[in-house]
């Protein structure tokens, strides 16, 4: 059977659609038109939109998981029981919040922490920016990044086409990942960058019968041709990801949370206890690096409560395991005669 390699561009639960990865007379990628239907080994959520694959075709438009070729990053979400996949090999995430509706604070800092781990860049895009009677208390909230140096745009997707158009250099050539709540305008933003959003969302939810649960597919965009490609021949692409509401990071350790937070790390080290929870131990750097102003509260009010979720999916999982092996051993003990 014919093998070839693709881009996994929809996912919709356990239904994959990607499209075939060739390459133009430069030598850069481009990808097929078709849109092929992927079946995975025992219908496994094993998949992320931006996955490269190796696929064996089982008919003239579908073909099944071969192999993953191994990923430069994963984000995803995780409570102690399970995890949901958002994408793979991505440049940067682009953190879409607005100025009405109010957006979360938590989801916020809950994905710029998952930049610092998987090492990507991150964009906080603030949209409805025409909306002058609610910018300066979303202006207050997301002051701390700004300070940390993380990129802040605003915009407005339906009022303002030249805040859109200034942010083409920042998007050229990369994969970036939409993330956010509903209602932030996510898809106005999509669609004014990628004027065929509409009619691929549509065709996607077609060949992965969405139904009317479009929001809670993924989905890769090309950027357009005209914007030209980067140095390397990359042309860039957008992966619009469903909103949500929480940002679960309970997959990450103590150890790795402490490095995801920018503003700590001169820190570590200092403080009095070398396993220092920043909570009431004396001579806590960090907390007293909160009392100088020098981080904001709300940064270490974050670190203390992924630390705590952390540390209660470790205990709820220990427990799981503890009782399977209880059971286990019930089922295997022989009876008496």
């Amino acid at each position: 059977m014919d093998s070839f390699l693709a881009l996994l561009t929809a996912s919709y639960g356990r239904h994959y659609l990607a499209q075939r990865i060739t390459k133009d007379a430069l030598g850069n990628q481009i990808l097929g038109d078709e849109l092929i239907q992927v079946s995975t080994p025992a219908k496994q959520h094993v998949g992320a939109v931006g996955d490269r694959l190796l696929l064996e075709s089982t008919s003239a438009d579908q073909a099944r998981i071969v192999e993953i070729q191994p990923r430069e990053n994963l984000l995803y979400r995780s409570d102690a029981f399970k995890s949901k996949l958002i994408a793979s090999n991505v440049d940067q995430i682009l953190v879409v919040l607005a100025t009405q509706p109010a957006f979360s604070p938590d989801l916020l800092g809950r994905a710029v922490v998952a930049a610092e781990t998987n090492q990507i860049g991150l964009h906080i895009l603030l949209n409805k920016s025409d909306l002058k009677d609610n910018i300066v208390h979303a202006r207050k909230i997301i002051e701390p990044y700004v300070r940390m140096g993380y990129p802040v745009s605003e915009v407005s997707a339906k009022f303002d086409a030249e805040s859109i158009d200034a942010l083409r250099p920042a998007l050229q050539g990369k994969v970036s990942v939409f993330v956010g709540q509903s209602g932030m305008g996510k898809s106005s933003l999509l669609n004014a960058w990628v004027p065929n959003a509409a009619a691929l969302t549509q065709e996607y939810s077609v060949r992965l019968d969405t139904g009317k649960h479009t929001t809670t597919a993924c989905r890769y965009f090309e950027l357009p041709e005209s914007w030209g490609r980067d140095a390397s021949g990359r042309l860039g692409a957008l992966i619009d990801s469903p909103g949500f509401q929480e940002f679960g990071l309970a997959h990450m350790s103590v150890s790795e949370l402490q490095h995801a937070f920018r503003e700590f790390k001169d820190l570590l080290g200092k403080c009095r206890f070398h396993n220092c929870a920043h909570q009431a131990e004396p001579d806590c750097a960090v907390r007293e690096a909160v009392e100088r102003n020098e981080i904001a509260p709300e940064r270490l009010a974050l670190f203390r409560q992924l630390r705590s979720d952390s540390k209660t999916a470790d205990t709820q999982l220990q427990g799981i395991s503890q009782a399977k092996q209880r059971w286990s051993a019930l089922a295997t003990k022989p009876s008496k005669r």
